[in-house]
């Protein structure tokens, strides 16, 4: 039988406190005074969040999926360009995509490709700040790879916050690469789960603790409470409010029983598993749906490469392996779980809920490189193309077009402010929105950009 939709199970509230010391759970080290100091001059600073119910999920592919390989293929460019691949047709007449993905070419109807992208970032870090921020990173890609302007996943948890009390609202799978809250502060960084979810032992991180622990955490919870004594004897003006709502939002993540239970893949039938494939990526983007179901407001999984192949990345060079032999490996999983998690938000009435994105930082460049008689492409960001379903948008159309060799938009160029202030648009984030930056000027959330009209 299906696993019953995990949307009714929301988180509604927490265990008691006489439960969350039985249950041995760890992770109240991150209450620590200093830690929560921290934490009251962050919130002060951040204002409150406003409630929304639209979330965003988010397959990335680090390195830069070429478009020439997968959504944007150009059988008559000359045979320096157009690789080995072929396109198909698709579900939607007029729109094909690579032969390798066979599963995505059965329901075009339900997603929507953008082809004309493009930015002139050269390089990963600075590509990731520009697609991520719409403002241009350093050109020097150098430590410690973090954000000079908040990133898309900051802003939408500032804005607005959690989607369901005591769900995380930014979980990340395993690694979100450059990303970073900038001047909005710390207190926005995402939960990271390094953990693989299709191996036996996978657990909810920090949450179960060994009994060696439980001593610690008996002496923390004094601590907590000796610390609230004090407070009440200095706190006149009310200080401690913002410090009082990051205490009980980090209590309500540790003893939060519904949060346990969305970890708890073992509750997915087989069926459901294999569909989405019994490999890390693939558990890891059903691990997603069950977080997003839950009440995760973003959530991230970093899709850089397939187990056990020579690519680490989408990062094609000529000069580190062939382009084409790892396309081959990578692109059926990339089928595979993005076909599993359309149907699967489909099915569980969550596609105008949730916006899925596949993309990368960047492309490769439209014209094949090679190193000793390997294949291969290098960074381009000119043109470049990314995959959106759902989240209210509209279906089955390609927005934009490249030339026969895909080398330059000659159709509805797009920029990456434009991508992003789509998003904020149907996850309700106002596009005028500004923050204080460093210096204490207004910011706005956007350099520049204005939402697709064609996808609303």
């Amino acid at each position: 039988m299906p696993h019953p939709r995990m949307l009714n199970s929301r988180c509604r509230g927490t265990l008691d406190r006489r439960a969350f010391v039985r249950s041995g759970l760890v992770g109240l080290s991150s209450l620590g005074l200093s830690d929560l100091l921290a934490c009251e001059t962050h919130a002060a600073a951040a204002g409150l969040p406003i409630a929304g119910d639209k979330a965003l999920l988010v397959v990335w592919l680090w390195g830069g999926p070429s478009h020439m390989e997968t959504f944007d293929l150009k059988p008559l460019a000359p045979a320096e360009y157009r690789g080995e691949f072929r396109p198909i047709a698709t579900n939607v007449p007029g729109i094909e995509i690579s032969e390798h993905l066979p599963r995505l070419a059965a329901r075009a109807d339900k997603f929507s490709l953008i082809r004309s992208c493009h930015h002139d970032s050269p390089g990963h870090v600075n590509s990731t700040h520009t697609m991520l921020t719409s403002y241009p990173g350093e050109l020097v890609e150098a430590p410690p790879f973090r954000p000079q302007y908040p990133d898309v996943w900051a802003v939408t948890n500032q804005v607005l916050g959690e989607r369901a009390e005591g769900m995380p609202p930014h979980i990340v799978l395993p690694t979100m690469r450059y990303n970073g809250s900038a001047y909005l502060g710390q207190h926005l960084e995402p939960l990271v789960v390094a953990g693989d979810p299709n191996e036996p032992s996978f657990a909810m991180p920090n949450l179960t603790a060994a009994p060696d622990l439980r001593t610690r955490i008996d002496s923390r919870l004094g601590l907590l409470k000796a610390f609230d004594r004090l407070r009440r004897d200095i706190d006149h003006a009310n200080q401690f409010a913002t410090l009082d709502r990051c205490q009980q939002k980090a209590a309500a993540l540790l003893t939060s029983d519904c949060v346990a239970r969305a970890f708890d893949i073992n509750q997915e039938d087989a069926a459901t598993r294999d569909r989405y494939g019994r490999n890390v990526i693939g558990q890891r983007c059903l691990l997603a749906r069950r977080l997003i179901e839950a009440g995760a407001r973003i959530v991230s999984v970093d899709f850089p490469n397939v187990p056990g192949q020579k690519a680490f990345s989408w990062d094609d060079h000529a000069s580190v392996w062939n382009i084409f032999k790892e396309m081959r490996h990578r692109l059926p999983v990339l089928d595979q779980v993005v076909a599993a998690l359309i149907d699967d938000l489909a099915s569980r009435n969550l596609s105008d809920e949730v916006l899925l994105v596949v993309m990368g930082e960047m492309s490769h460049t439209p014209r094949l490189s090679d190193f000793n008689g390997q294949p291969g492409r290098e960074h381009w960001g000119n043109t470049m193309s990314l995959l959106l379903s759902g989240g209210g948008l509209r279906m089955g159309q390609v927005v934009g077009a490249t030339n026969r060799k895909g080398d330059e938009v000659i159709e509805r160029p797009v920029t990456p402010g434009d991508v992003l202030a789509t998003w904020y648009h149907a996850l309700g984030i106002p596009l005028d929105r500004q923050f204080t930056d460093y210096a204490g000027r207004p910011t706005p959330i956007l350099r520049e950009g204005q939402p697709i009209e064609e996808l609303f």
